[in-house]
Order: structure tokens, then C-alpha cells, then sequence
């Protein structure tokens, strides 16, 4: 009886010493968020940071610094390395002629600069042989303006896209009518390059996307590169410039584009911060994002709208005090989520005896929204609620609720998915991931950021971002600190 009564009071020690903590990171949260802070420094001093580029190396360690200030344990952890490595620098663009015009306009990442400010007339690309050989002459130092829509990604300058783009001019070239003829981008690619051209230009939609080749960036050296600009110019510029071209009116462009490559191999590396569990230093919680963006823009919101959170939540819990969780927390900033889940995927692989220890693995990516609930299965539903207690009332006008999910258990994807949780829900970690909405009204579109020329910590959403922090930091230290490990049943058809 004596024995049951001193662990019943230690048990409610422990309870209430978590509660502590807890109310104490919503303080924090309220008088003291810096989670726009973060932000500001990652997307406005560092900047874009595509794998291969000196952003991304000032970003793992600034991030790495930041963790290890607040007390956290922390690996830099390589994940793999680049043959070359690419920076963006400035770039800039004007139309003249009977009118003076701006330009708006993107370059794909790992494509090539200008040699300084260029200017040249502008052409329309030939279909056929007959008509490249017509114009051959006329080609250098001229820009031209090719087929197709932007979507993001360069015209494979490659082999391979040489291949292809043969074939298609092969079948051009017997086909009397235009209308018939196949409209691939960039036909006479190689020999227009040869012939002295400035650059190729492409119809875009605004906003404007800029991406890369994931295939031609393994394949390169720093003696075999781009060497010709591949702009992706908005749309109504490029249809007005092109009408000018059409009626021969005059038409001058001039670029001024600084992208830089620099002689590889360039490494990559994950960042873990480590709250090590003071009961089961074994057994994990995990939070997550890529730290990597395209640099088209900032990567202010993809995914600086997760970057920030995570550190902020490590910091908060750090500032709360107490004697530290009971398991093991991990907040992971991912390398080359971009490129391919490369970061998260060399994770799993190398600690795949970890992965049935995890009670958690909680993703953020998909901008700045409010992370205002959990939908979890039955077997989870108590210790969730008991696990978010004080959330519900933490933001007047953003109600936090944990809701039962329904659905059937199944059996764990065989294929990646789109984001950092892919490779541990394919081995059956539990990836619940909080629900994020917009209940104040902002009308936020992640699509018209996402991967543009908008990807700016001017999009992000203050409010949200700092009630996210607060909320995921709540809960990921309360699971922490649960009797048990979060059942996977409810998740996934469990295969004995």
C-alpha cells in the first residue's frame, strides 16, 4: 500500500512538473516568440538555398549555432556532395524600342549568367533545317525566343536532350504543314549556341517558376557547363515582344544575369538538435523540415515556414526549464528535400534501429499556416487530448481541437511521397502530422508561392507562424513524456 502510494505521488509529481513546463512554453509564446525573427534571418541575410550553394552551408550552420546557444546537443550530420556547386547572384533585364519596358523574368538554378550586360536583337527560333540555315547568319548575338511554356525547369542542354530534340527536328523536317509539325522548345538548340546566339527566351506564367534539373546537376563538371542564359520571361512580355519580332519592328534586349558556379566536390549536411529523454534516452519524438529552397525568391515560406517553428519550438522548450523530457527529442533540419528527400532518406538508412522507437515523426511543409489540430486514430484520441491540454483556449479567434480519425489502418506506402515523412511512414513510423488552416480569413494560396518568384518572408503569416511554434511545441513535449510509445495499429496494418 505504502509502495502504491509513492508512486501514485510520484507519478503526479511528474504530471504536474510537465504541466509546468507546458504553461510555460505558452508563456513564452506569448511574451517572448521569435519565430519571425528566425525567419528574417534565414530568408532575408541568408537567402535562397538550393544543395551546392554557399546559402545553404551559412544556413546548416547557422542553424547548427543557434541549437547549440540554446543548450541543445547537435550533429552536422553529411549527407552526400555535389560534383559542382551553384550561387545566384543579381539579375536584370530591359526591353527598348518604340518603348522602354523592365523586364521580369527568371533563370532556372545551376544555368548560366551573362558575361556581363549583354544586348542583341531578338529572333524567333527556326523549326526546320531550311529555315535555320535562312537565318544561321543572323543568329549571333542575337537573343531568341523559343516554344513551349515555362515550367520551371531549364532546356536539357544535355546529350540526352540533344537526342530528343534530333528526333523531333528529323520529323519537322518532312511535314509540309506548320501547323503539323511538333512544337518542341529549343530544336536547333546546339547549333544556335555554335552559332553565337545570346541566350534562349520562354513564354512564363506569372508567378514565375524556377526549379532545376536534378538530372543534369548530377551529371555536370565544372568543365562542362551551361554557357548559354535560359530565361523565363512573363508571358504578356514575351507575347508583345514576340509580336514586335513578327512584324519586324525594332526590338533590342539587354541582360545583366550573375549566376556563378564554383569546381565541386561541394558536401551537404543535415542538422539534429538533441534534447536527450531523461527515462528513455532510446526512444524519440522528432520534428522536421527541409532547410534547403530554391533561390528564385528567399524560401521565406518553402520552407522557412518550417525552419522557423522548429527552431523556435527547440528554443521555447529549452527556455522552459524543467528537468528535461522523458524521451528524446530531435528537431531535424533536412538537406536536399528539393533534390529528392535526400536528407530524411539517409536518416532512415542510417538508423533504421531507431525507427520502431519513434512514437513520432512530425513533419512541416506546405506554409504558413496555423497548426491548429490533430486528427488521430482512436488508440491515440486520450492521450492526444491529454497531450494538447491548454491549446484549445491558447488563441481567442484559433481554436485547437484533436478530432478521431475513422479510417481504416493500412499497410505503409512502397513509394516515397512528396515530402520528409515519406521514407519513415515507408517503414511504419507513426507521421501524424498536424492539421493547418487558415481561420483568420487570409486567404492564403500556397501555389502562387510555391516554388516562384514569391517565395518571400513577406508572404508568410506572423500570427500563424508564432501560434504554430507554440502549439507543436506543446504537444511534441507532452508525447515526450506519455507512459508509452504512440500505438501504430490505429496507422497501419502491422505485418508480423
Amino acid at each position: 500500500m505504502i509502495r502504491l502510494l509513492v508512486v501514485l505521488l510520484v507519478s503526479a509529481f511528474s504530471l504536474q512538473a510537465q504541466t509546468k513546463v507546458a504553461r510555460r512554453i505558452i508563456e513564452i509564446g506569448r511574451t517572448d516568440n521569435r519565430t519571425m525573427h528566425h525567419l528574417d534571418v534565414l530568408s532575408n541575410r541568408i537567402g535562397g538555398r538550393p544543395i551546392g550553394s554557399d546559402a545553404y552551408t551559412t544556413a546548416t550552420y547557422w542553424v547548427a549555432g543557434q541549437l547549440e546557444k540554446w543548450g541543445l546537443e547537435v550533429e552536422i550530420q553529411e549527407v552526400g556532395e555535389l560534383p559542382v556547386g551553384f550561387n545566384r547572384g543579381p539579375w536584370f533585364g530591359r526591353m527598348y524600342g518604340d518603348e522602354s519596358e523592365v523586364l521580369e523574368f527568371v533563370t532556372p538554378s545551376y544555368t548560366s549568367g551573362t558575361k556581363g550586360l549583354q544586348r542583341g536583337p531578338v529572333l524567333i527560333e527556326p523549326k526546320t533545317s531550311a529555315e535555320f540555315q535562312r537565318m544561321k547568319g543572323k543568329l549571333k548575338g542575337a537573343w531568341v525566343l523559343i516554344e513551349g511554356t515555362n515550367t520551371g525547369f531549364p532546356i536539357d542542354w544535355s546529350a540526352k536532350g540533344d537526342s530528343l530534340r534530333r528526333a523531333v527536328r528529323q520529323f519537322n523536317d518532312t511535314v509540309k504543314e506548320p501547323a503539323k509539325r511538333k512544337p518542341e522548345p529549343a530544336l536547333f538548340y546546339r547549333e544556335m549556341v555554335e552559332a553565337g546566339i545570346l541566350g534562349i527566351i520562354q513564354s512564363a506564367p506569372v508567378p514565375l517558376v524556377a526549379t532545376y534539373d536534378r538530372n543534369n546537376v548530377w551529371t555536370m563538371s565544372f568543365d562542362h557547363l551551361p554557357s548559354t542564359p535560359d530565361i523565363k520571361l512573363n508571358e504578356q512580355q514575351y507575347r508583345k515582344i514576340r509580336e514586335k519580332a513578327e512584324r519586324r519592328e525594332y526590338v533590342v534586349l539587354e541582360f545583366d544575369i550573375r549566376n556563378h558556379f564554383k569546381p565541386g566536390p561541394v558536401k551537404y549536411h543535415n542538422v539534429i538538435g538533441k534534447i536527450k529523454g531523461v527515462k528513455y534516452p532510446d526512444e524519440y519524438v522528432m520534428s522536421g523540415c527541409h532547410l534547403d529552397a530554391y533561390d528564385v525568391a528567399t524560401g521565406g515560406v518553402d520552407c522557412g515556414t518550417g525552419v522557423a517553428p522548429n527552431l523556435e519550438m527547440a528554443r521555447m522548450i529549452m527556455a522552459a526549464g524543467g528537468s528535461g523530457p522523458d524521451r528524446t527529442l530531435l528537431f531535424c533540419f533536412w538537406a536536399g528535400e528539393e533534390f529528392g528527400l535526400l536528407g530524411s532518406k539517409f536518416w532512415v538508412e542510417q538508423n533504421k534501429d531507431k525507427l520502431h522507437r519513434i512514437s513520432n515523426y512530425f513533419n512541416r511543409d506546405g506554409g504558413p499556416t496555423a497548426a491548429s489540430g490533430l486528427v488521430v486514430p482512436a488508440n491515440m484520441y486520450d492521450d492526444i487530448v491529454k497531450c494538447t491540454e491548454g491549446l484549445a483556449d491558447y488563441h481567442p479567434q484559433i481554436p485547437f481541437t484533436v478530432e478521431k480519425n475513422t479510417a481504416s489502418p493500412q499497410l505503409p506506402p512502397t513509394k516515397p511521397g512528396s515530402s520528409d515523412h515519406a521514407y519513415f511512414q515507408m517503414h511504419g513510423v507513426p507521421v501524424i502530422a498536424f492539421r493547418n488552416t487558415d481561420p483568420l480569413g487570409y486567404n492564403f494560396n500556397y501555389r502562387e508561392i510555391w516554388h516562384t518568384n514569391r517565395d518571400r518572408y513577406d508572404m508568410s503569416i506572423p500570427e500563424y507562424m508564432e501560434y504554430t511554434a507554440v502549439t507543436q511545441a506543446v504537444t511534441l513535449y507532452n508525447i515526450a513524456n506519455l507512459k508509452r510509445l504512440l500505438p501504430r495499429d490505429g496507422l497501419y496494418v502491422l505485418q508480423r
